[in-house]
């Protein structure tokens, strides 16, 4: 768990631009408002007190979010961020950094730069394909039984590294096998266009990569629009940036990263991931199950742990347990939106202090010098949230200890909101708006993209409701829902997980 994004080489700006950011730079939303900078100590404090105090009980479920979109979250970050240097060089010069990720989305962090000028991602018999990865040709510790080397991995050098087109989707397991599931979404619509299963956008003279890139990409933005944000943040945000304009998030000619997206609202993540999960019939804590996919646990299966890659085929995950696919399999659910994260994030191993990632955001929350967000909440013409529900809860009165119960960091209060306004269940007027205007923005802002080509489109390929397409939807198109199959026979007590 010691990746972290970083930010790129010193520029002599003074500060991140609002409207006028040159191309791939990260920039302000809400550049006329001051930054709120309070002291390192009290952001620390604040951060020991962001605690889920019991990470396993039903009453901090987000029943509306299975636990797969906290990890598609973090997938779609990949897509639209790439800063490439360390904490450390925040601390140096915080406000100049460059977005080095394309910010839109269109799946670059899958595809690279295609298969003519990245042909090692591309299978070397028929370069539309992405190559796929196997599984370890040793049996797993939780079930020898499973078959070895089956199709279920990232593809990988001999050095282990994975062969995509973002290592950063190498970080933890979940992320990894979702990052496979577009792979194998990718050559599925390929294959369809080939054999006349499946019409591309429009008829023309396009290579069938280009016709498949482009539908497979039209169906993830509908995902993102649609199956994931309508999931997190306020419909009426959303509605209001879609019809009515956006209001804050503004430029030029090309978009840009807002730190006030990057650094707070869309770290709504941390507080969406739980502790362990119920991965598949192998790790699960329920009967007959070896052990939990502990947090820790899925983070070791990256080519830097070295001997768990490729992944043993027990550890292939059951996609039912992480999206709404199958009604008779549980489904994990995601944490609920509020200012609390699980005990795994308070401890990161393999890093140097501070090993919080509550303290960290806060901490390079005050670096950037983001303003906070009762001064964001005034700006947008919202009403603050009081004094009084700032303070509630244990992380409300360390709050109120150091006043910010009167302003407070942006990432807190938009996780405080969520809280006191959606019961955690989404986000709240603040933090919606923001990713309604930036999500939007950047596909408004995007020729290639169905929002700008066709805003009338809908999804063509098969789906549960037709017109309309979800990851459900495109796991199922895969058909790669729960390769390692039911319980056929005991399972032994493993000698090593994994």
């Amino acid at each position: 768990m010691s990746r972290l994004h970083g930010f790129s080489s010193r520029t002599g700006e003074n500060q991140p631009l609002g409207e006028f950011a040159q191309t791939g730079k990260f920039g302000r939303m809400f550049p006329q408002l001051r930054p709120f900078t309070p002291s390192a100590e009290s952001l620390t404090e604040l951060g020991d007190a962001m605690n889920d105090a019991d990470s396993n009980s039903t009453e901090g479920d987000n029943q509306n979010v299975p636990a797969g979109y906290t990890y598609l979250g973090q997938f779609i970050d990949h897509d639209i961020t790439f800063d490439t240097t360390a904490l450390q060089e925040i601390l140096v010069d915080p406000l100049a950094v460059r977005n080095f990720r394309t910010p839109r989305l269109d799946l670059d962090s899958v595809y690279g730069g295609g298969p003519k000028t990245q042909r090692y991602l591309y299978q070397v018999s028929d370069n539309d394909l992405f190559l796929i990865g196997k599984t370890n040709s040793e049996p797993g510790g939780g079930d020898s039984s499973i078959p070895t080397e089956l199709p279920n991995d990232l593809p990988r050098a001999s050095s282990k590294l994975a062969i995509i087109g973002d290592p950063r989707n190498d970080e933890n397991l979940i992320v990894a096998q979702t990052h496979l599931a577009f792979l194998k979404f990718h050559n599925q619509v390929v294959k369809g266009i080939k054999d006349g299963s499946i019409q591309p956008i429009n008829s023309t003279d396009k290579s069938v990569f280009e016709q498949a890139r482009e539908l497979v990409i039209w169906h993830y933005q509908w995902i993102v629009l649609n199956d994931f944000l309508t999931r997190i943040i306020d419909l009426a945000q959303l509605e209001a940036a879609l019809n009515k304009g956006r209001r804050f998030f503004r430029f030029r000619e090309e978009p840009f990263i807002p730190v006030e997206f990057s650094v707070a609202a869309y770290r709504l993540g941390h507080s969406m991931v739980r502790a362990d999960y119920d991965f598949n019939r192998v790790f699960t804590p329920r009967d007959g199950g070896v052990t939990s996919a502990t947090l820790q646990l899925l983070f070791q299966f990256t080519a830097e742990s070295g001997d768990l890659v490729p992944i043993p085929s027990d550890w292939i995950i059951d996609w039912r347990r992480f999206y709404e696919i199958d009604a008779n399999v549980p489904v994990n659910f995601s944490r609920k939106l509020d200012p609390f994260l699980v005990e795994p994030l308070k401890m990161i191993p393999n890093i140097p202090e501070p090993r919080s990632l509550a303290v960290r955001n806060l901490l390079r929350s005050r670096s950037l010098g983001l303003p906070s967000g009762q001064s964001v909440a005034r700006f947008m013409r919202f009403k603050p949230l009081t004094k009084a529900e700032i303070s509630t809860g244990a992380d409300g009165i360390v709050a109120e200890k150091h006043n910010f119960h009167i302003e407070s960091p942006l990432w807190y209060y938009i996780l405080k909101e969520a809280q006191i306004q959606q019961q955690g269940n989404r986000l709240g007027e603040v933090g919606s708006r923001i990713l309604a205007e930036v999500f939007v923005g950047l596909l408004k802002a995007d020729s290639s993209s169905f929002l700008t080509c066709n805003p009338a489109w809908q999804p063509t390929l098969p789906a549960q409701i037709p017109g309309t397409f979800t990851m459900s939807d495109l796991l199922n198109f895969v058909g790669d829902i729960n390769p390692i199959g039911e319980r056929t026979a005991n399972i032994s007590s493993p000698v090593a997980i994994g």
